[in-house]
């Protein structure tokens, strides 16, 4: 399927120590970017989580934050504190306070800040780690998902810019008798003004200099071809972001050429929509996978 690069994920999971909060963006970036935002004691899970990530997604900036919150309440779920440290820094600072001129109470709560004082309930970290893991496989799969719908409305959008498309082209190929016959018609008028001074020979080299200025059959076509190869790489699915962002230069360039060949105004306003059309396409595939 396509795949958007823009989509988010949440899921929470409970536990008998507390909960676990995985949340995942993703935005559109040239290459798969990912960061992470991790419990200390949760670090070592990083390299795991990349690889999984480098199996899943191919493209896009994506953001993973994790979040453990410690269930409150009795036994074993109580922040515990060192007394033995505690003692010794309380000591210290009663030394410190002797040799101030202006000695100061010691602040419970900043005491209580020192590293080491207080500590984090005891769990089992394999454990929390083993349940960090699955958690964030959940989560990854609904995003991808999640990018997975994204994608399958940016296929539709495309789609139906594709078809407008190709009405166009349609209706310039079957005009383009029509616009030829008449603009060799008004050639023939204005060079009739002229005829003492152009021969015959002039005036056919002047219908065919004409006519292979306003041949854009092989435009109309290499259209109609880039139009296949869209729809083409569009069913195929996959990581096709770098595919379709190329043929969206081929097809502006046809579009350009197009314009610049235009004897009418009918034309060049189909080169202005086509133009148009392409612009919107691209706007939408910079965010495909």
């Amino acid at each position: 399927m396509i795949r958007s690069m823009t989509a988010f994920a949440r899921q929470a999971s409970q536990h008998d120590w507390g909960s676990l909060i995985w949340e995942i963006r993703s935005v559109n970036h040239r290459y798969l970017e990912p960061s992470f935002k991790l419990p200390e004691s949760m670090r070592r899970l990083e390299n795991d989580l990349r690889e999984r990530l480098r199996k899943t997604l191919s493209r896009g900036k994506v953001e993973c934050s994790l979040r453990v919150q410690f269930q409150a309440g009795g036994g074993s779920s109580q922040l515990s504190i060192n007394t033995e440290l505690l003692t010794q820094l309380i000591s210290a600072g009663e030394s410190v306070q002797q040799e101030l001129n202006e000695p100061s109470a010691l602040n419970p709560l900043q005491l209580l800040q020192w590293p080491g004082i207080m500590s984090e309930p005891e769990t089992d970290s394999d454990l929390m780690c083993e349940q960090a893991l699955a958690l964030f496989q959940v989560t990854l799969e609904q995003l991808v998902e999640s990018r997975e719908r994204e994608g399958a409305a940016l296929k539709l959008f495309i789609e139906q810019r594709l078809d407008t498309i190709g009405d166009i082209t349609a209706a310039v190929k079957q005009q383009l008798p029509k616009i030829l016959q008449a603009q060799r018609q008004k050639l023939q008028e204005r060079l009739q003004e002229l005829k003492t001074e152009l021969n015959e020979d002039r005036l056919e080299q002047e219908m065919v200099i004409l006519a292979q200025k306003a041949d854009v059959d092989e435009e109309l076509d290499r259209l109609d071809a880039h139009l296949i190869e869209v729809r083409r790489v569009l069913n195929k699915g996959g990581a096709c972001g770098r595919r379709l962002d190329f043929l969206m230069q081929e097809l502006n360039r046809e579009a350009n050429t197009l314009s610049s060949k235009s004897i009418v105004t009918d034309t060049t306003q189909a080169a202005v929509e086509l133009k148009v059309l392409i612009e919107q396409m691209r706007e939408q595939i910079q965010n495909i996978e």
